[in-house]
């Protein structure tokens, strides 16, 4: 099984690259985090927010796997606890098939593609830079991850 984070955004400052790298490589390998970096639509005069994010959302689909878990990153998702968050993974697990976590741009994420998403997921309640969401998510899985293998990473 593979969680792909499938994020708009490319070139990010070394911190995020290192810290994302740090939390992707403690995962083991049958439950590997790949990340899938989609370049973002410029914005002009004739691109307004809905096409920049319809041209995303397509860049997106692109990107994904074609049976996979949809799980879209928005304000105004789902609040899970890392206990709920590694029960979701336990259960992702025994269904089998990749869960792609999407991560939108500037814009966000195009309506048609969260309406698409099997799972709406809130990270938190505070607006947080696109890149430090990549690692945020990359900790949170491990962290769940670890909770399901008994590991001391978290301690309650």
């Amino acid at each position: 099984m593979q969680l792909l984070i499938v994020a708009v955004g490319h070139k990010m400052p070394a911190w995020i690259e290192a810290g994302f790298a740090e939390y992707a490589k403690r995962m083991p390998p049958e439950l590997r985090i790949v990340l899938r970096e989609i370049k973002p639509e410029a914005r002009t005069a004739s691109n307004n927010a809905a096409t920049v994010m319809q041209r995303e959302a397509a860049r997106i689909e692109a990107a994904l796997p074609r049976q996979c878990r949809i799980v879209a990153l928005d304000e105004r998702g789902r609040d899970l606890t890392t206990m709920q968050l590694a029960e979701q993974l336990t259960g992702w697990q025994r269904e089998g098939g990749d869960v792609a976590f999407l991560i939108g741009g500037a814009d966000g994420l195009d309506p048609a593609l969260k309406a698409r998403a099997q799972t709406l997921l809130r990270l938190s309640s505070l607006t947080l830079p696109h890149g430090m969401v990549r690692v945020l998510l990359a900790e949170q899985l491990y962290r769940a991850w670890t909770v399901t293998q008994n590991h001391p990473y978290h301690r309650v």
